[in-house]
């Protein structure tokens, strides 16, 4: 559905894209996630057309941003992190407006417009004038907006921005109908725990580049780096110490003599770690219980933006 090969974006010395290759399928929730300025709404100002690259291209559906951006254009919906509405219209006047801008019959928006509204649960405020709705309505109105065409793809620039945890809730919950219609939906934020929320993949971007890409725990695995392992011994705590000391993918051994625990830094693979208890098994270290730390999403984060300063 989409393909991303070799983009680049450079604004002089400053490289905002540095040769992204991505491949997304059809029909899925993918979120892009990254510090502020690590280089998504670069990525969906190129997809939606708005932006010409240095380099590259991105296909759509088989279509070119840069050869066939009208045609790509008849495939998106885009939604920007800072959006306008027209704050003197009601809420069904605002979406005849861009029903009629897209060439949509008088007789087919009335009917798509009751759908849309529906869809986005804002019926009951139909006749409210959009400067009089919550920051919530008007995020999901937006969205109303953006598929007033029916298009294929979603492209959403921080959709929760600014949300409370109800919004949050009923903005998870209209993607997930969108997907049942087979949309492809790209979201991005600075947030890993909310796309975690609501995406089936992610793409880890940082300086322009591509960090990482895969379901949520695929990500959580390749970004967490290494682990810190807990094991409690029966009896033998310093012949335990001598058997994992030996082991070169082990750093930074811990002792508690009072809790009976050794607890050290592991850089082996899962694979690794099995046969690493597999062996001190047999080594007879009397272990009852073996335990990995694991990093937590916002620790992911906070490792996939060291060294990039927060606003």
């Amino acid at each position: 559905m989409i393909e991303v090969n070799g983009l680049t974006k450079r604004y002089g010395a400053f490289l905002a894209l540095d040769h992204l290759d991505l491949s997304i399928d059809e029909g899925v929730i993918c979120g892009f996630v990254g510090a502020n300025g690590a280089g998504k709404t670069t990525i969906f100002s190129i997809l939606a057309t708005l932006l010409s690259p240095t380099e590259g291209d991105a296909l759509i559906n088989g279509k070119s941003v840069m050869k066939e951006p009208a045609e790509v254009r008849k495939l998106i919906g885009y939604m920007p992190d800072f959006f306008g509405v027209y704050d003197q219209l009601k809420v069904e006047e605002y979406l005849d407006f861009y029903g009629a801008s897209y060439g949509i019959s008088a007789e087919k928006r009335k009917t798509l417009i009751h759908e849309l509204l529906e869809l986005v649960n804002l019926t009951d405020k139909r006749f409210e004038y959009v400067d009089l709705l919550s920051r919530g309505m008007k995020q999901r109105l937006c969205l109303a907006r953006t598929l007033i065409h029916d298009p294929k793809i979603l492209i959403l620039d921080e959709p929760a921005s600014g949300l409370d945890p109800r919004a949050r809730i009923e903005m998870r919950d209209i993607l997930r109908r969108l997907k049942s219609l087979n949309k492809t939906i790209l979201i991005s934020s600075h947030i890993l725990p909310e796309l975690a929320e609501m995406c089936d993949e992610l793409v880890v971007i940082d300086g322009g580049k591509l960090i990482a890409h895969g379901n949520v725990e695929s990500i959580q695995m390749q970004l967490q780096g290494d682990k810190r392992v807990y094991v409690k011994v029966l009896d033998g705590l310093e012949r335990a110490r001598a058997f994992f000391e030996e082991n070169p993918l082990i750093s930074s051994i811990e002792i508690s003599d009072e809790k009976m625990e050794i607890s050290f830094t592991y850089r082996g693979t899962d694979a690794d770690q099995v046969e690493l208890l597999k062996n001190a098994l047999l080594s007879n270290i009397l272990i009852y219980t073996f335990s990995v730390e694991e990093k937590d999403l916002e620790d992911v984060f906070m490792a996939i933006t060291k060294g990039v300063d927060q606003p």
